[in-house]
């Protein structure tokens, strides 16, 4: 627990100044800035370096440009037995129980470790690959979704023209019903016209051959018989 609270000061005192940033920033998250739209950093897959399963190496790092590379450990031995000497922590029946379960804890963690740790790590790709799946699924449907939507945007375009060459052949059905229609009436008015040519021709051929027989029967009755 002291070599807690002994690493707990320590990375407060080499965290002391960037502790305000990190005040002002999370005070800043409540605001709406465009810093909030920035990207998350991901979260690192593996944890940091620790000595001895359970001391992280940033405490050797802070204690070694001015103790050196024994500076940490001579550390804990003092006060170790100072804690020992002054009878501030005293041995009794808690302590061996509690070495007992730690030596146990730390020989399931070297026995069983490794294959948690496997199997784990194969629940955790397990979910990466169908998290992975679907987003794949997602991108392909949304990929999709967009060509789609590009297409019914061309076929937009070309509408406007294909409505222009209707109404261009919706004119010209318009135009050949007109025409079909005055030359239909120019064939009606022609036929009753020479209807009534052929008619006067009729009653004059009809007058001459009327004239002519007249003229013949005034003839052939002015003629005596002879004697």
């Amino acid at each position: 627990m002291l070599s807690r609270l002994v690493l707990v000061s320590a990375s407060a005192l080499k965290s002391s100044r960037p502790l305000g940033a990190g005040l002002v920033q999370a005070s800043r998250s409540f605001n709406t800035s465009p810093q909030t739209l920035a990207p998350v950093p991901p979260l690192p897959e593996k944890g940091g370096k620790v000595r001895h399963g359970l001391i992280p190496e940033e405490f050797f790092q802070l204690l070694y440009p001015k103790t050196g590379v024994t500076g940490p450990y001579m550390l804990g031995t003092g006060l170790l037995l100072y804690l020992l000497s002054k009878e501030i922590y005293v041995i009794n029946h808690e302590t061996i129980a509690g070495a007992c379960i730690g030596i146990v804890i730390v020989y399931g963690i070297k026995k069983f470790g490794p294959s948690v740790a496997a199997f784990a790590d194969k629940l955790n790709e397990e979910k990466v690959a169908k998290a992975q799946e679907a987003k794949d699924l997602a991108l392909n449907n949304l990929t999709q979704a967009i060509e789609d939507e590009k297409k019914e945007q061309w076929r937009a375009e070309g509408r406007q023209m294909l409505f222009d060459a209707k109404r261009n052949n919706v004119n010209m059905l318009l135009e050949i019903n007109s025409r079909e229609r005055h030359h239909m009436v120019t064939n009606e008015v022609k036929k009753r016209l020479d209807y009534q040519i052929d008619l006067q021709n009729l009653h004059r051929r009809m007058q001459q051959e009327h004239m002519v027989n007249w003229v013949e029967k005034s003839v052939i009755g002015s003629i005596t018989p002879s004697k």
